[in-house]
C-alpha cells in the first residue's frame, strides 16, 4: 500500500485490508488472528476481525508526513 492509501484508511480496518498492508496472505492472516499471533492488536467485532488504524500505522512506522523522495 502507498503512504496515501495508508493515511486514508478508516479508524477500524477489516483484517483483509490489514493483511494487504502487512503483506500477509488471507489464510495466514486469519490463522495468526485466531491464534493471537497477529503482528498488531486484533479487535473482534461479532464474527469479523478488525485492526485499529493507529496500531497498524505504529507497527509500520507510518507518520502523517509524506515519505522522503524515493521511499514508500
Amino acid at each position: 500500500m502507498t503512504h496515501d492509501e495508508l493515511m486514508t484508511l478508516p479508524v477500524a480496518i477489516p483484517l483483509e485490508t490489514a493483511n494487504r498492508a502487512l503483506h500477509l496472505g488471507r489464510t495466514t492472516g486469519y490463522h495468526l488472528a485466531r491464534t493471537g499471533r497477529y503482528p498488531v492488536r486484533v479487535l473482534r467485532h461479532g464474527r469479523a476481525y478488525k485492526v485499529s488504524r493507529y496500531d497498524l500505522h505504529w507497527h509500520l512506522g507510518v507518520t502523517a508526513e509524506a515519505p522522503a523522495e524515493g521511499r514508500r
